[in-house]
């Protein structure tokens, strides 16, 4: 499954909303996602790149990294998001 991104529901918003925050100022690293991870954008944008594709993203989207994803996170704005893990 590649990386997902779309605006949330009503009801994604409302369960993203107990989830706990993340933040992170600008900068470039390499992650790799042993569960899946779901999370809503607050604040920023970014760029990941991943299986020779670049999926760009930002606040108020609500994006899906799959189990097993390696990748390069480029934060061009600030981020703060809610965020979730889930075998």
């Amino acid at each position: 499954m590649p990386v997902s991104i779309h605006k949330p529901t009503l009801a994604e918003r409302e369960e993203a909303s107990a989830w706990p925050i993340w933040t992170c100022e600008p900068s470039v690293f390499e992650w790799g996602y042993a569960a899946t991870e779901r999370c809503l954008l607050l604040e920023g944008e970014a760029v990941v790149e991943a299986r020779g594709r670049e999926f760009s993203f930002g606040a108020g989207d609500y994006v899906v990294f799959p189990k097993g994803l390696a990748c390069r996170w480029r934060v061009t704005k600030a981020i703060r998001k809610h965020y979730t893990f889930e075998e």
